[in-house]
């Protein structure tokens, strides 16, 4: 099953369920593609405007980019569900004898990289899609800045909430080496983007505030 295909009411309903996918690296690539549609949402408002020309070729490169982003984390609402299956099929494996306890060790510690990336790579988009909103405010039209700000709230949400993925799945692996090797990026990715998100996002409230 695509989910990518799935109504936004039928998606919602398979995440409440006790199916195993989509879940919640499924659910954070959803989000992260929302947050890049916003972006594309305040390009769209500011390409075209006479007031916005100086900076036209500029937002139209940031269009490309983000559009880019926006299919590319779409894209990884499946790609985490086709990554976390088979994890969910290891844990099922007999485990009654040596040789069953050997295989399902194998099977599962491959499963668990597959399962551990697709997550790293949404909190590697989430990062791009953050760096293209700080441009945003700074270039786009002023009667879209909210959207701005919801965007890179809504990357932020996705890049912590992908990172809770990659350290579940990391704590299980045997390979401690290759597991720390994963989780050094995964935290240097969220004490770079966390900080630049909310510096965006404090730029757009302070937009609104009271005299």
């Amino acid at each position: 099953m695509d989910f990518t295909k799935q109504s936004c009411e039928a998606f919602v309903e398979a995440l409440a369920s006790s199916a195993p996918v989509p879940g919640g690296g499924g659910a954070a690539a959803l989000v992260g593609a929302v947050g890049a549609a916003l972006g594309n949402m305040v390009a769209s408002l500011t390409v075209g405007k006479q007031k916005y020309a100086a900076v036209q070729e500029d937002i139209l490169a940031l269009q490309e980019k983000t559009t880019a982003l926006q299919a590319e984390l779409l894209a990884m609402v499946q790609r985490d569900a086709e990554a976390f299956e088979p994890l969910s099929r290891a844990y099922g494996l007999p485990a009654g004898t040596d040789a069953e306890k050997a295989e399902k060790a194998r099977v599962m510690e491959d499963a668990l990289r597959r399962a551990a990336t697709a997550p790293l790579e949404v909190m590697q988009a989430c990062c791009r899609a953050i760096a293209l909103h700080r441009e945003y405010a700074q270039k786009g039209a002023a009667i879209a800045i909210s959207d701005v700000g919801v965007g890179v709230a809504c990357c932020r949400a996705a890049l912590q909430g992908a990172s809770l993925n990659v350290f579940i799945n990391t704590k299980a692996m045997k390979d401690t080496a290759y597991a720390a090797g994963l989780n050094r990026e995964a935290e240097a990715l969220l004490a770079e983007y966390v900080p630049l998100a909310d510096e965006i996002f404090a730029d757009v409230a302070a937009r609104f505030a009271l005299a």
